[in-house]
């Protein structure tokens, strides 16, 4: 699933905008796991889920 970068916050974490209009908090650990040491509002990314559903890293968009 894709989303877009709302907010990334001082601790590491983040907060996106799904494509569907759901926002979403990302833990700093999930910006982490998918290689990032920064985000920029706007920037899109893929969310990378567990089979529970929760988010465990996010990725570069596939285009």
């Amino acid at each position: 699933m894709q989303a877009t970068v709302s907010t990334f916050n001082s601790d590491g974490s983040a907060v996106v905008l799904r494509d569907d209009g759901v926002l979403v908090d990302v833990s700093a650990a999930a910006v982490t796991a998918g290689g990032w040491r920064m985000l920029r509002p706007g920037q899109r990314v893929t969310l990378e889920r567990s089979p529970d559903g929760a988010i465990v890293a996010l990725r570069m968009p596939v285009l």
